[in-house]
């Protein structure tokens, strides 16, 4: 799959995200010492309403009857095996976890990494694709009085509240935190079935 195809199902989940009531979707917490982490799903399912296929855009109603009209690139294989009345599903998730790293020593970075997949031609459009973003920065200050940590990252410098008492003792000057961010969205078409 393409970014302008995944920018759009990534939008679409977010528009069904934010009217749905009735999608499936979870959200798991962890914590341990010198860890948490936050990961969530969303599960959504549209119906194709409308296809421009001179501007390249499709139409699609979520089970709650709301309403986005996405632009598919043109790089978006398969376009023409679109109808109306078509099912699209869409299951989007990310995570983000932060863990702290004593004594630090590893180089403070940004680093991004990308994977996907799409429907091979003549197939109904779908496909995935996948991101990994890890940032590690350097702990330059601990506040005991507001419990805020001052991280150094590559490109800025943050004050972090730390709201859990156990886990703020365990961070020191020199430490580091490592922040890996993910998130994946695949998105598949199934005919309309016929009656």
């Amino acid at each position: 799959m393409n970014k302008s195809f995944f920018v759009a199902a990534v939008s679409l989940a977010a528009v069904i995200n934010a009217t749905a009531t009735a999608q499936t979707g979870e959200a798991v917490a962890v914590k341990q010492p010198g860890a948490v982490g936050l990961a969530q799903s969303v599960n959504a399912t549209a119906t194709i309403t409308a296809i421009d296929k001179a501007k390249r855009t499709v139409t699609v109603k979520s089970e709650q009857g709301k309403e986005v009209t996405v632009v598919a690139g043109p790089e978006v294989k398969n376009f023409n095996q679109l109808k109306v009345g078509d099912t699209v599903d869409i299951q989007y998730a990310e995570a983000l976890m932060l863990e702290l790293k004593k004594g630090g020593g590893k180089p403070v970075a940004r680093v991004e990494e990308k994977a996907g997949a799409s429907a091979k031609a003549g197939q109904k459009p779908a496909g995935m694709q996948g991101r990994k973003v890890t940032v590690v920065g350097d702990v330059i200050n601990v506040d005991a009085a507001t419990q805020t940590v001052t991280l150094r990252g590559p490109n800025r410098t943050v004050d972090l509240k730390v709201r859990d008492p156990e886990q703020f003792k365990l961070i020191a000057k020199g430490d580091q935190i490592e922040a890996t961010y993910v998130e994946a969205a695949a998105v598949s078409v199934k005919s309309k079935a016929k009656k």
